[in-house]
């Protein structure tokens, strides 16, 4: 598309005018930084339930809480691997430690303007002639001094053709506020046995005990023979006439050696 002579000659204007400004109207910017603060915030929770990139949480406190669109790139710390949104399961206990770094700043902006007078519309509004001859409209905020010949003025003292120097300064308060968050997780317990239905069978293995020690008895004494006895058919009258048979002759033998010693 083709332009016209017309229009290059307005935006190359355009261009001087920007340039010009630019050269004329100085603008700079000094940050200074004060004492961060360091804030740290632990959440904790479980798992209830994961759908797609959704996740509810069960809250320390018992409040449910529902986090949606999770980004493919969060990741949870869990023993020690990385995991993503899809590898949590419910029951999972869950561990948040957000960190908010704030760092006071303070901002100051020092704007120089340098031209002439050509019209005071306001006290609040000056128009000045640039040193490249172009004309701008400024405001001049409550209090604004300017510097004339070496003596400092207000906007009631300016007048029309009068060579000005004015320097704003603006001192803005600031903070940067910068948050860390990790997520930290353990696995759920595993899940608690199956109760056993019907008869239980419990098998006791127990080590056998040694055998009692044996108590040597002593052997019975052997019997004595029992002197036999004579049959009770027997008479005593045998026993009688033998004894006198014997004492017969025992009274023979005495009478024999009595006789011989006699002779």
């Amino acid at each position: 598309m083709k332009l016209s002579r017309n229009q290059l000659a307005m935006g190359f204007v355009c261009l001087l005018l920007s340039a010009t400004m630019s050269a004329q109207v100085q603008t700079e910017t000094k940050t200074t930084k004060g004492q961060p603060t360091v804030e740290t915030n632990v959440e904790r929770g479980e798992v209830v339930n994961v759908t797609g990139n959704d996740l509810v949480v069960k809250m320390e406190d018992g409040q449910i809480r529902n986090f949606r669109n999770i980004p493919e790139s969060a990741r949870v710390t869990v023993g020690g691997q990385q995991l993503s949104i899809h590898d949590l399961k419910p029951g999972m206990k869950l561990e948040r430690t957000i960190t908010t770094t704030t760092t006071p700043q303070v901002v100051t902006t020092v704007h120089t303007v340098t031209g002439r007078v050509w019209n005071v519309r306001t006290p609040h509004s000056v128009t000045l002639t640039l040193a490249d001859g172009t004309k701008e409209d400024f405001q001049i905020p409550d209090g604004q001094k300017f510097m004339i010949e070496g003596k400092e003025t207000d906007a009631f003292g300016l007048r029309k053709g009068m060579e000005v120097s004015a320097t704003k300064i603006v001192t803005a308060p600031a903070s940067v506020v910068s948050r860390q968050s990790t997520v930290t997780g353990t696995m759920p317990p595993p899940p608690p046995a199956e109760a056993i239905r019907g008869p239980l069978l419990i098998v006791i293995q127990t080590t056998p005990a040694a055998p009692p020690a044996q108590v040597a008895k002593a052997a019975p004494a052997e019997a004595q023979p029992q002197p036999k006895k004579l049959p009770q058919t027997a008479s005593e009258l045998p026993l009688l006439g033998l004894l006198g048979t014997f004492l017969l002759l025992s009274g023979a033998g005495l009478f024999f050696r009595w006789s011989r010693r006699v002779r």
